[in-house]
């Protein structure tokens, strides 16, 4: 009886020890602000299985929830299997698609850009994408910075995939805005 409660709570702590550094501030966080908060997070699931975990950073308390895209925030999704950077890029220009963001050859434009940025992933790969009002984006893969990309409206339409009020993963949304847990 004894070693099962031992084993419960070696099995209790491993599981904090788990949630936590998932939650941790990573490296790219702290390098892009000075003062983080976390926004909201969730998990992404295809067919039941769970692709990502994502978290959305603030800097300010006082940002206005829904009005996400107005300053600087940042997303960082942590994979949770294997995926290729092109098929990232195709299901991602899909989204943007469907929220009818962006000309047929800015969409073009758009996906090349993502296929030549975004890299195989594996589990526990972190990609992150740091929104620039204004200026564009910066991406990073576990703290290395892969690209900037110079483009308001790809920024404004990538982002979208997540923050939109017409986002096709709803529940996320909501639960990365804090609307939800």
């Amino acid at each position: 009886m004894h070693l099962i409660r031992i084993g419960a709570r070696v099995f209790t702590m491993l599981w904090i020890l788990n949630v936590c550094s998932a939650q941790a501030i990573s490296l790219t966080v702290q390098q892009e602000f000075t003062s983080a908060r976390l926004s909201g997070q969730g998990s992404y699931r295809w067919l039941g299985l769970k692709i990502y975990d994502a978290f959305l950073w603030r800097e300010s308390v006082t940002d206005n929830t829904t009005a996400v895209m107005i300053s600087k925030f940042i997303l960082e999704l942590v994979y949770a299997r294997e995926l290729r950077g092109k098929r990232i890029a195709a299901v991602s220009i899909d989204e943007i698609r469907k929220l009818n963001m962006g000309s047929p050859s800015q969409q073009l434009a758009w996906l090349q850009l993502m296929q030549e940025t975004f890299p195989d992933v594996h589990e526990n790969s972190r990609l992150t994408g740091v929104y620039l009002p204004g200026q564009g984006v910066r991406f990073y893969e576990d703290g290395q910075l892969l690209r900037e990309i110079t483009d308001v409206d790809f920024a404004r339409a990538f982002f979208s995939i997540w923050l939109d009020d017409h986002t096709s993963a709803q529940h996320l949304r909501s639960q990365l805005l804090g609307l939800t847990s």
